[in-house]
């Protein structure tokens, strides 16, 4: 398997993890694996279209119509891209509605920048209205209401965004924060259930003031009657000190929590990236790809074996121009090029000389390796054969790659015999270099049944 077959591979392998997760609605899941497959096959149309309409299914409508739109230009033809920004375009009171969306979104941002939450929510629930899959717009609203302590209404937004996308990460860290606050909430009714036994079930009436809980005894009977101006003067004290802590106590609460606001919202900002227009968004995928590690890093190896290919290619050239180096030192360096990383004039050059000088070359070797074979230098005869089988690898009819083969088992190398002599019946059939081999591997089957029954 060559390296673009493997390339291939792993991009339709990412693929098919991508619509499966899709088909669950793990939408986060299925982007993550369909940007994989990108990285392996940038022109994997399918990938392109699927995570299109992955970011179309969580409401990023622009950055779907960026995924089109690249794949109409890779494919202008015959590619369902087109269907799709038709129909997009068609739907033209639907996408402006979202591109309004958007904007009331990304002002909801500046708001709570501003500290303007109640504007914030308000900008919102009109983005959501207007576009009910805004994955983004429920989980900035969830989180404006877990801040305010208006926990069923996060709860209801972020259980939204969980039905629209099953493994978003912030959507995940919301519910956990939500669920921690229950399970305290829980915690604090239990602990009351509990002090209310100890009690005997003595009946209790509990203010807050600030951060301070009074509990004060509620009689019965007639005790009701002559506590009266005893409560009277109770709601009178709650009274001032509700008015003292609205003067006093409130302002630095207030402020105190408008700074955690502001923090929590500017960490919020910096995890949900904004989209102002369409074309922002395509030169950031653009970006994105260009800038891919693995892919630069494949880019800069082509480009380094390229260049080495071309060096060695203008070397040969010069040194068989002027006829100062040996025909064998030439096949050397030409065996060093990939000849795939050369352009059509340097393939032709390529082709020109390794016509001219592998024939000379293999002869020569040939006949060494015949004399070497027959005094029993076999290591010496290996070298010069695989350089011939390099250069030209049926090369009389496979004899080279029969004495090659003939030269590993003499040296022991019984498994590398074999895989030649193999591929001499495959590839050579009917010469005689392959009833050789055919008769050799016929004598170590025969020797392997023997010695079984033995």
């Amino acid at each position: 398997m060559d390296y673009t077959t493997k390339l291939a591979y792993q991009s339709n392998y990412w693929y098919n993890d991508g619509l499966n997760k899709a088909n669950i609605r793990d939408l986060t899941g299925a982007i993550t694996s369909l940007k994989k497959s990108l990285q392996y096959n940038r022109d994997n149309i399918a990938s392109r279209n699927l995570l299109g309409l992955v970011y179309y299914g969580r409401g990023d409508v622009v950055e779907a119509l960026a995924e089109w739109v690249l794949s109409k230009n890779l494919q202008p033809k015959e590619n369902i891209a087109n269907y799709y920004i038709q129909k997009v375009k068609e739907k033209r009171d639907d996408l402006d509605r979202i591109n309004q969306a958007i904007k009331r979104y990304n002002q909801a941002l500046d708001y709570c920048y501003q500290r303007c939450e109640d504007l914030a929510v308000m900008q919102l629930k009109k983005a959501i209205e207007m576009h009910p899959t805004y994955v983004k717009a429920y989980q900035l609203l969830a989180l404006l209401y877990i801040m305010e302590e208006q926990y069923a209404e996060a709860r209801k937004n972020i259980r939204i965004a969980h039905k629209l996308d099953k493994t978003d990460d912030i959507t995940m860290r919301y519910m956990h924060e939500l669920n921690q606050v229950r399970k305290s909430r829980n915690i604090r009714l239990i602990d009351d259930k509990d002090t209310g036994k100890k009690k005997k079930g003595r009946q209790t009436v509990t203010y807050n003031i600030g951060n301070e809980t009074i509990i004060q005894p509620v009689a019965s009977g007639l005790k009701d009657n002559v506590g009266l101006h005893t409560m009277v003067n109770i709601a009178i004290g709650v009274i001032v000190g509700v008015a003292v802590m609205g003067f006093l106590i409130m302002p630095a609460v207030s402020a105190s929590r408008q700074s955690k606001l502001n923090k929590q919202t500017v960490k919020f900002s910096d995890q949900i990236a904004t989209q102002k227009s369409q074309i922002s968004a395509l030169k950031k995928e653009l970006d994105n790809y260009q800038s891919s590690s693995k892919e630069a890093e494949n880019q800069q190896q082509t480009a380094e074996i390229t260049k080495t290919s071309y060096e060695s290619l203008m070397t040969v050239i010069s040194h068989y121009s002027t006829g100062d180096m040996s025909n064998s030192a030439l096949a050397e360096e030409l065996l060093k090029i990939n000849s795939e990383t050369l352009g059509a004039s340097g393939k032709e050059e390529y082709d020109t000389l390794t016509g001219k000088i592998y024939p000379r070359v293999c002869e020569s070797l040939y006949v060494t390796s015949q004399k070497n074979y027959q005094v029993a230098n076999y290591d010496t005869a290996v070298t010069n054969l695989e350089q011939v089988v390099q250069m030209d690898e049926g090369y009389q009819d496979g004899a080279a790659m029969l004495l090659l083969a003939q030269s590993y088992e003499k040296q022991g190398k019984q498994d590398k015999a074999n895989t030649y002599y193999q591929k001499i019946i495959e590839k050579y059939n009917g010469t005689e270099a392959a009833t050789e081999a055919q008769n050799a591997l016929d004598v170590q089957n025969a020797k392997k049944t023997k010695d079984n029954n033995n």
